[in-house]
């Protein structure tokens, strides 16, 4: 990571302390730039924040932080409470499964580390997943099919939303899936 988004990361960790106080409990980086798999002109920054307690007040507070993160082009982080974290395993468990794996905790208590997941929420929603990208898939190739180029600009902006579940279906078959996007892709 550059010197200019560590520094970018620090004002914001320190904005936030300021913001939320004794309700901050975590911030997480996440995702290509917390693996090592960061591509400059594609990635983003991942962020969640854990606050103890989320009221609208404690949102509204955020406002001028998020507003400067944003400013540097960055995509607005997640909240959640860190009820809601152990609470939401088996709803989200594919994206709690990879920001466990591609983690770095910026402060505070690391709100993955006794996180339970369980393989048949993970079955179901990499299930679901799958089956929706390729209904929109197939409704994408009809248009696309009149010209290669067409096609092959479908292929390319395919590949993105299915390999991100090549993570998912490797554990389903009893592997540990690479971290690195591009191998990932390799090991499916």
């Amino acid at each position: 990571m550059d010197k200019i988004v560590q520094s970018s990361l620090d004002n914001l960790v320190e904005d936030l302390r300021s913001t939320h106080g004794d309700n901050l409990a975590s911030v997480v980086l996440y995702g290509s730039a917390a693996a090592g798999d960061y591509v400059q002109t594609r990635s983003d920054y991942n962020l969640l924040i854990a606050l103890n307690r989320i009221a609208p007040a404690d949102l509204r507070q955020a406002q001028a932080p998020m507003r400067n993160w944003q400013r540097l082009g960055h995509p607005m982080p997640i909240y959640f409470t860190v009820e809601e974290l152990s609470d939401a395993a088996d709803v989200f468990p594919i994206e709690f499964h990879q920001m466990e794996k591609a983690r770095l905790v910026l402060y505070g208590e690391d709100p993955f580390k006794s996180l339970q997941f369980s393989d048949i929420n993970l079955r179901h929603q990499t299930e679901y997943e799958l089956r929706s990208k390729l209904i929109q898939l197939r409704r994408l190739y009809i248009p696309a099919s009149v010209a290669v180029n067409k096609l092959a600009a479908l292929m390319s902006d395919s590949l993105a939303s299915f390999a991100a579940l090549f993570r998912p279906v490797l554990m389903l078959h009893g592997k540990e899936p690479p971290i690195a996007k591009p191998d990932c892709v390799r090991e499916t």
